[in-house]
């Protein structure tokens, strides 16, 4: 089996296609991602050289690229994880947002509709990978479903939920074979450095202030990636034609909570006194559209195709605030933009 992995060296990217390369020998992967501040290559150093892996330099929003990429590959399957992802870029820029999301989506349905109407679509699927931010924001209780009502309140959660459409509009006007997942807030090793959770780490470490949007009430369900490579991989392999999977961690955490559990424990691991690193949370002004509250409902995906988190909320947190603090040359290559040198490095 060919497949194509879109976003390959993004966070979540890159989790996937090490398990896809390391579990699958006879599949073959290409890794297409078009290396934004938030691609790595460094984060795939371990599969780089495997005879079933291929990285191609690329951007998803070049129809006339992805067109060659499928004649050439003759891919059996996508898994489209490329996107711009977060809220706040969103909010400053939510052009590049939609010509990414949206376009660069539309782009790959058409060369992967434009290959495989020929086979009629056998053994093909079209694999789009999504986030809860669609279905908008909660009150105090409640959970999202895959029948939740389409509410999205940023440009990033907008143009992720019209792709959304524009896979499901696939498969009723063409009958593509398409799959859709949505999942919680994702976090672990490798995570680009403006996302909470490895922010705080890394500012704790350096003894910098904690910024926490608004009063810290808002409420996200964490999931740790390396849970969500193998629900991914469940999807791709079990999941029915047409159908949307929510995946979520069962895990919900008020963000002022989640900080200080954080900083606690980065203060046991530094040996420095516990309840230090608490002192440097600072409350700073909220920003437009700030959802309330998320949380997954993630029985379907449970019932059917017999996929759970395995890793505990307590064991995943301590973990990913252990990797951020062994890891302080990747911190570094990251934070100062040496990583982005590695391409031209390995592959020119």
């Amino acid at each position: 089996m060919k497949i194509l992995i879109t976003g390959g060296a993004g966070f979540i990217g890159s989790h996937l296609v090490r398990l896809m390369v390391n579990k699958y020998p006879d599949y073959q992967i290409v890794n297409l991602d078009k290396l934004t501040y938030a691609g790595n290559l460094e984060n795939l150093k371990d599969v780089e050289n495997a005879p079933n892996y291929t990285f191609v330099k690329g951007d998803i929003t070049d129809a006339e690229l992805m067109q060659e990429l499928f004649q050439d590959f003759q891919f059996d399957s996508v898994i489209h994880l490329a996107a711009e992802s977060h809220v706040d870029r969103s909010i400053a820029d939510p052009m590049s947002f939609i010509t990414t999301n949206i376009v660069g989506t539309v782009n790959l349905l058409n060369a992967a509709r434009n290959i495989w109407k020929e086979s009629g679509y056998e053994g093909k699927r079209f694999y789009h990978v999504s986030t809860d931010e669609v279905y908008g924001t909660l009150g105090e209780t409640g959970l999202f479903t895959e029948d939740t009502a389409y509410d999205p309140r940023s440009p990033y959660s907008a143009s992720k939920a019209s792709s959304d459409h524009l896979v499901r509009a696939y498969y009723h006007t063409y009958g593509m074979p398409i799959v859709i997942s949505n999942c919680s807030n994702n976090y672990g090793p490798f995570q680009f450095p403006e996302k909470l959770i490895p922010l705080v780490i890394n500012n704790i470490k350096h003894k910098k202030p904690l910024p926490i949007y608004g009063n810290g009430k808002y409420t996200r369900d964490w999931l740790w990636v390396g849970d969500h490579a193998t629900a991914i991989d469940t999807v791709f392999h079990k999941g029915a034609n047409g159908e949307t999977y929510n995946i979520g961690g069962n895990n919900e955490w008020q963000n002022i909570d989640l900080v200080r559990i954080l900083c606690d424990t980065v203060d046991g691991l530094l040996g420095r006194r516990v309840g230090e690193a608490q002192e440097l949370i600072t409350f700073v002004k909220d920003r437009p559209g700030h959802d309330k509250r998320y949380a997954i409902d993630a029985t379907k995906i449970k019932d059917e195709l017999g996929w759970e988190p395995a890793v505990q909320p307590a064991e995943g947190m301590k973990e990913t605030a252990q990797w951020y603090l062994d890891n302080t040359e990747w911190m570094e290559r990251v934070t100062s933009g040496a990583y982005q040198q590695y391409y031209e490095k390995q592959y020119s």
